[in-house]
């Protein structure tokens, strides 16, 4: 019960990664927020978190409106009376070259993936300065590590999240309040049938064959990874990208070796 008399707001939380997160806070003792741009989809984690005893309220939310993230911050000090951990989980993208991209489709993806995050922060710092201390997880993303072909505005987007970060830790450090943020790999949620509509399947086995793990992520396995630097036993962690990717980012892309090199041959020999 690592959560017991502490209250979460997860935003995007009505589904994948956000939902497993809130999901995973309540069933460790704490009170949630859901909240979603799909009313519909936050009302139904939340209930189903009520349905096996948590304790949880849901709240319709664009993480890019800024007056609907105060709206959201005010609901839930008004259900809970205080807020310990903020998860900022929203994303957007929009594949394609970077020279067809519109100039429409770059700022929503900003808005969504980056200035969800500033808003997050802008609201809740102040309250978790005036109570003493807090945790703020943010989601980024291996794409704010590297580069990827044809989502440049997400990769923008998530590199700008990883950076906040750090600046935000930096400046709350004194106040006891924790930045940090979990970078993913291929997680399948809803996102193939997002980014590939009709060739959702193809998008999979493609991702399952770029992991040295042979397969996808869980949703669940991202939320402990936030759920553990939303903690106590990350109580020193703060300013850190924790990347949960299956070993992706360990590959320098280069061929295996050990399929051009006779097996009996030292490296280096003759």
């Amino acid at each position: 019960m690592r959560f017991r008399n502490k209250v979460a707001l997860i935003t995007a939380a009505g589904s994948g990664i956000g939902a497993a997160t809130a999901r995973g806070f309540a069933r460790d003792g704490g009170a949630v927020m859901v909240a979603d741009l799909s009313g519909r989809r936050a009302q139904a984690v939340a209930e189903e978190i009520r349905q096996s005893g948590g304790e949880a309220r849901w709240q319709k939310m664009d993480a890019a409106d800024p007056e609907a993230v105060q709206a959201t911050v005010a609901a839930t000090l008004e259900a809970f009376g205080r807020l310990d951990v903020l998860v900022n989980n929203a994303g957007y993208a929009v594949p394609g070259p970077l020279h067809e991209l519109s100039l429409e489709a770059w700022q929503r993806t900003l808005a969504v993936t980056l200035t969800s995050v500033f808003l997050g922060l802008k609201y809740v710092v102040p309250l978790m300065r005036r109570q003493g201390g807090g945790a703020i997880v943010n989601t980024a993303s291996v794409s704010g590590l590297r580069g990827d072909y044809g989502m440049a505005a997400y990769n923008a987007a998530k590199a700008g999240v990883i950076n906040l970060t750090r600046a935000a830790a930096l400046e709350n450090a004194a106040y006891g309040i924790r930045v940090n943020c979990v970078c993913p790999g291929g997680i399948d949620t809803r996102a193939p049938e997002l980014l590939a509509p009709g060739r959702a399947e193809a998008f999979r086995q493609a991702m399952v064959a770029i992991h040295p793990l042979g397969r996808m992520g869980k949703a669940e396995e991202v939320a402990e990874a936030i759920l553990f630097l939303a903690s106590d036993a990350a109580a020193f962690v703060t300013g850190a990208s924790l990347v949960v990717d299956g070993g992706l980012l360990a590959h320098t892309g280069l061929p295996d070796f050990t399929t051009f090199v006779p097996a009996a041959a030292p490296l280096g020999g003759r």
